[in-house]
Order: C-alpha cells, then structure tokens, then sequence
C-alpha cells in the first residue's frame, strides 16, 4: 500500500512539472511570436506601387485575428504559469482561488474556441487558395517559423491543455456571451477599419458581395461557437469523473 501510495505521488509530481513545462514553453513561444511580428514584421502597405498585397497601416498589427489570437494565448499561459506556482491544480478544489477561476474561464471562453478558429479557418483557406488569406507577397517578410507559432502551435497546444488540465466550465450561456461579445467586437473592428482605410483586413472579403460577405460573417460566428460547445463537449468526455464530482459539489 505504502509503495502504491509513493508511486501515485511520484507519477502526480513528474505530471505536474510536464503540465508547467507545456505552459512555460507556450507562454516563451507566443509572447516571443508577438514581440517578434509586432517588431520586425513589416507588410506592404497599399502605397507602395510595386505590392501585389492591398494593405494598409491603419489598426496595425491589431487588426489581424491571428494577432488578437496570439495574445490571448500568450496571456492565457501566463495566467496558468502563475497559477502552477501561487494557485492550484487540484482538480476540483473546494474553493479556488481567482487566478483559477479567471484561468478556467478564460480557456473555455476565449483561448480553445478563438485557436481553433483561427487555425482551421486558416489552413482551409490557405489550402483553397492562399491569396485569400495569405499571399505570396507576404512570404519575403513573415517568416515560416512564425506562420506555424501563429496558425498551426496554437492548436497544438491548446488541444494538449485541454487534455492534461481539467476546467470548470462557466454557465453556458454566460460562456457563450462572453465568446460572443469578443467576436462581434472585432466583427465591429474590422468594419471601422474598411471605412477609414477603404481596405477589408483579409483579401477573401475583397472578392466576396455583400449577401457573400454576411453569410461568411454568419458562418465564422456560428463555427466559434460551435467550437465553444465542442471544448464543453470534450471537456466532459476526458475529464467525466471530475465534471459529476464539481456537479455534486456545485449542489
């Protein structure tokens, strides 16, 4: 018994320090990825003659949802980095501390829909035609390294999280406006920016209609949130036992 015991410890412990190593080395990752784009990243503004790429500087890098995505990525494994050290882990803890709670809402409501959203939407474009989403003009000045950190790691890691972290999910409809508010915020953000720079932020609106241009809206809206339900829906899967003991406890 005594031996069974040491050896769930030990197997807990080495669990852990691999749980806060996931997070350090993505918390490393994006923040370097967004010092890195934000810095040295360039794009062809639409004054410059010889562009293939219709860009322009107004709303900067903060225009883009990779870049927003980043972000929010970065800030979620900060926050999960903290919280391995002055939180808790415990898989459901009587009372957790803010930093948990804000770590547990923040994964469900924004990191694992908003990756997996820009990634696929990402990658099935670029698989379409890139210069929908990504064209060649880019490639001279946005380096490779960074387009997988951007579109491909942030799935990566955030698929691994969501099976080596249990969260509580937020009430569903709570979740779901807070996903909502952010997505119709930047739907809003990016219209501000078509009418000052007369210039859509990606170049798939550019050759899409109004009617074409709403049912793309529709669609990227209802996709996030079907992502948001998917993250609920795995969640429950993977983590079964602590999702029943968390509704007991919530009783």
């Amino acid at each position: 018994m005594a031996t069974s015991t040491a050896t769930n410890s030990l197997l807990k412990s080495v669990f852990g320090a691999l749980r806060t190593l996931l997070h350090l080395t993505a918390a490393v990752q994006f923040t370097y990825g967004i010092y890195y784009d934000y810095t040295y990243v360039e794009f062809p503004n639409s004054t410059d003659t010889n562009s293939k790429l219709i860009h322009h500087p107004f709303g900067g890098k903060f225009k883009y949802l990779t870049f927003l995505d980043a972000i929010i990525q970065a800030l979620y494994y900060i926050v999960s980095l903290a919280n391995d050290f002055v939180g808790t882990n415990e898989l459901v803890p009587k009372r957790p501390p803010a930093i948990r709670r804000f770590k547990d809402w923040l994964m469900a409501t924004l990191a694992f829909p908003v990756a997996l959203n820009v990634g696929v939407t990402f990658w099935t474009l670029y698989a379409i035609d890139r210069e929908l989403v990504f064209p060649k003009v880019l490639d001279p000045v946005f380096p490779s390294w960074l387009n997988h950190v951007l579109h491909t790691n942030i799935v990566v890691f955030i698929v691994l999280e969501m099976f080596t972290s249990y969260r509580a999910y937020p009430n569903r409809s709570k979740g779901l406006t807070g996903l909502g508010i952010f997505m119709g915020s930047y739907l809003v953000w990016i219209h501000i920016i078509k009418h000052y720079s007369n210039v859509w932020v990606y170049p798939v609106l550019e050759v899409l209609q109004l009617p074409q241009r709403i049912v793309f809206f529709v669609a990227v809206l209802g996709f996030t949130f079907a992502l948001y339900l998917l993250g609920e829906f795995v969640n429950n899967i993977v983590w079964a036992k602590e999702v029943k003991l968390s509704q007991r406890k919530s009783k």
